[in-house]
């Protein structure tokens, strides 16, 4: 399992490192973003404590717009050439190269993770590690805020860089609450010229299951 998700992430970063410059230039401003969703990780930002993750940052938008939020903020990401787009772009903010499944952080010292839309393209069966090192870094009552693909069914579909996956809000938020979270809100969206949106906040449990 371990070389699949290995190989998995190699694919990833191949895929987005040769559509970079396409990627930053079409998605790569706060303004390419849809209000609503500005509105939900503002709404978001306001309810941690302590500093924060934003995982998958790409070439660091919604990096920024935390740290606009008044948040202690740090990015991350597989693709170098996010990294250093990020880099340049915001010199004042920290952003490093790597995965998920092994953050460089101690347990319980985050308030919180963005992971916007960067789970998208792991397979089902793998989403259960980086949900599971989110719990891990994340402090009790600490936050989550994932974006997804959503749809009726756990499935894949052809995404510009590389296999993506949908899930139904009900059987991520399963996911969640077995690696150690509490959904607090859903949120799905559909419209003209794009595929159905999911966002679900959850809180890091306290306890034995986690």
């Amino acid at each position: 399992m371990e070389n699949s998700s290995a190989g998995r992430r190699e694919i990833v970063r191949e895929s987005y490192s040769a559509r970079s410059q396409e990627y930053t230039d079409l998605f790569g401003s706060i303004d390419s973003t849809h209000p609503s969703d500005r509105a939900l990780v503002t709404s978001w930002a306001a309810s941690l404590t302590g500093p924060v993750l934003d995982a998958g940052c790409g070439p660091g938008q919604w990096t920024d717009f935390l740290a606009q939020c008044g948040l202690a903020v740090s990015g991350i990401d597989l693709v170098p050439q996010f990294v250093e787009r990020a880099r340049a772009q915001f010199p004042d903010l920290s952003f490093d190269i790597g995965g998920f499944e092994a953050l460089d952080a101690e347990a319980d010292s985050l308030g919180g993770v963005l992971s916007w839309y960067s789970l998208i393209h792991h397979n089902p069966q793998d989403i259960e590690a980086p949900l599971a090192e989110f719990a891990r870094v994340i402090r009790p009552g600490g936050g989550l805020l994932v974006g997804f693909f959503e749809g009726a069914a756990v499935e894949p579909f052809d995404h510009a860089a590389t296999t993506g996956y949908r899930w139904p809000v009900a059987e991520l938020s399963r996911v969640l609450a077995t690696a150690g979270f509490e959904v607090v809100e859903t949120h799905t969206r559909t419209g003209s010229g794009y595929r159905p949106h999911g966002a679900i906040s959850a809180r890091r449990r306290s306890g034995e299951n986690t």
